[in-house]
């Protein structure tokens, strides 16, 4: 009888066909165990990515809600404080005076609690006095009190409906100061989005002079608020490393200059004569209401900083156009106003187009970054000799 024959028990050669089969099988096995690995571990912490996730979406939504509520409630305020009938106050310069020293003493106050409070409780840069920080700071301080006396002086005029159109000319200011002093192009996009924002603006003042509720004293201050807006961000970012790089620091140099320089512009303007003879100036319902808006202007520089953080400073831009639609809706709801289909049309435009050109800078600025990417990455390659 003849045995069947015995099944070889010797090992496959290295590089063989039967070799490469087994290694391959083994590499398959090894490969599917770690994916079927990665994926309990998707599946177990599937539920925790997901709370994750809310969590972040509701502290993103909760800034933004905060960014709106304060600034919103801070052009209301301001408006109230500068032309309210009940109030009858006319000194807008003390107004914008004393709201820069409610800011001054709640950055020593800040700075204080920071060097106190262990545990870094309160995170707040030092300040301090400093006269040679203060002279490097005065040329940005004067173009900061244009702005912050000029969008005063428009919200009293204007009102608050009108408030976002008459102050619209910023981003057009932009463009051309980019140009002038900084000798930056802008794309041919982002100048078709000025071109809606001043057809937006020139509407708007027609449609408000149908109405009889232009003031061209307003429009005028609104201008001349849109140019300081656009100087102060030119001059900020040249004057930010006499403060070690803080926004914070800035603030309160800033406003320190402010409060030295309004006091002869209240000599001037002779509002002190004016508050001497304010029939409410020695009730605490004013100086509450004062220092309330002065709280609410130091507040809007902190949320402005945390809406950034939390989003992008596309996402803020956006959230600020969005913002202003909103208020100016509240704005002739509250005061009960009844506007035609062109004025909110031209509210639309000017709206439409500062979303349209925030768009672009940031596709601009996106793709920009792109070659840069590349061109390091190549440089990379290069130098390690890949």
């Amino acid at each position: 009888m003849m045995r069947p024959p015995r099944k070889c028990q010797c090992r496959a050669r290295p590089g063989s066909a039967e070799w490469v089969g087994r290694a391959g099988a083994l590499l398959w096995r090894q490969w599917a165990l770690k994916r079927s690995g990665i994926l309990r571990m998707a599946l177990s912490g599937e539920k925790g990515a997901g709370e994750a996730f809310l969590v972040r979406a509701g502290k993103i939504a909760l800034v933004v809600l905060l960014y709106w509520f304060i600034s919103i409630t801070m052009v209301f305020l301001n408006k109230y404080l500068l032309d309210s009938p009940t109030l009858r106050l006319d000194a807008p310069l003390f107004v914008t005076f004393f709201q820069c020293l409610v800011t001054v003493l709640l950055c020593r106050v800040l700075s204080l609690l920071a060097l106190l409070l262990p545990g870094g409780a309160v995170e707040f840069p030092s300040v301090r006095f400093d006269l040679k920080v203060l002279r490097s700071v005065l040329p940005l301080s004067l173009v900061f009190i244009g702005m912050i006396t000029f969008n005063n002086l428009c919200l009293k005029y204007l009102g608050v409906a009108f408030y976002t159109v008459g102050r619209c000319l910023s981003t057009v200011f932009n463009v051309l100061l980019s140009y002038v002093l900084l000798k930056q192009t802008t794309s041919l996009y982002a100048l078709m989005s000025c071109g809606v924002i001043l057809g937006g603006f020139w509407l708007g003042i027609d449609q408000e002079g149908a109405e009889g509720t232009l003031s061209w004293t307003g429009i005028f201050f609104g201008v001349l608020a849109s140019l300081c807006v656009s100087l102060n961000a030119i001059y900020t970012k040249k004057v930010l490393p006499a403060v070690d790089g803080s926004i914070w620091r800035l603030t309160f140099y800033n406003n320190v200059n402010a409060c030295a320089l309004f006091l002869p512009l209240l000599l001037l303007s002779g509002e002190l004569s004016t508050l001497s003879a304010f029939d409410k100036l020695y009730t605490s319902y004013f100086w509450g209401m004062m220092t309330l808006g002065g709280i609410f202007g130091f507040a809007i520089g902190y949320v402005t900083g945390l809406q950034i953080k939390f989003t992008s400073p596309l996402t803020h831009n956006i959230s600020g156009t969005a913002k202003a639609c909103a208020q100016t809706v509240l704005a002739v709801s509250y005061y009960h106003q009844t506007k035609s289909f062109l004025w909110w049309t031209s509210n639309i435009m000017v709206l439409s187009g500062s979303f349209c050109y925030t768009w672009v800078k940031g596709l601009e600025m996106k793709n920009s970054q792109v070659p840069e990417e590349q061109t390091n990455t190549n440089e990379e390659k290069s130098s390690s000799g890949v």
